[in-house]
């Protein structure tokens, strides 16, 4: 059975996967983009976004030893103490009328050496609205077709009649 298996496996083994988003999540959040294949962009999104959720939550609380925690249960993810003591201390503030969606990923395209899909993962500006949705325009069918239809017609004999 799949139980349990909603991950993307990266094709190595679950401690490798776990040293792997750590690292990554690392250099994410010290630098604020980092470059690695669209696989490992999709993987790490979830993954860094709950520790920043975290991090918010720690900010939030009143106790200090509530928010000690939180910030024990992201190093246990995360493993990198500048990177975690980073994120809790400062870029936190960057999400916090952000209610999720704190990562964005661009697709730039294949590797030269193994055609491998790449992308650029970066955080999301505080200020950053995002892409607005498009309205689709309407789709013409029998009524809309035969409505437009009549005004034409009526407006071309005016026409004509006025020229003549």
């Amino acid at each position: 059975m799949r139980h349990n298996k909603h991950h993307a496996s990266l094709g190595v083994t679950r401690e490798h996967r776990a040293a792997m988003l750590s690292n990554m999540a690392a250099s994410l959040i010290t630098h604020g983009r980092i470059k690695t294949t669209v696989t490992k962009a999709k993987a790490l999104r979830p993954f860094i976004e709950k520790v920043i959720t975290k991090a918010k939550q720690a900010a939030a609380k009143t106790e200090p030893k509530d928010a000690l925690h939180l910030r024990r249960l992201a190093l246990s993810d995360v493993r990198d103490e500048t990177a975690v003591t980073l994120l809790f201390n400062e870029k936190h503030k960057e999400f916090t009328n952000r209610t999720g969606g704190y990562t964005r990923i661009y697709k730039l395209g294949k590797r030269i050496s193994d055609a491998a899909e790449m992308a650029l993962i970066e955080f999301v500006k505080a200020d950053d609205p995002g892409y607005k949705k498009r309205k689709k325009p309407a789709k013409k069918g029998k009524k809309a077709s035969a409505a437009e239809a009549a005004p034409a017609a009526d407006a071309t004999p005016a026409e004509g009649q006025a020229q003549a």
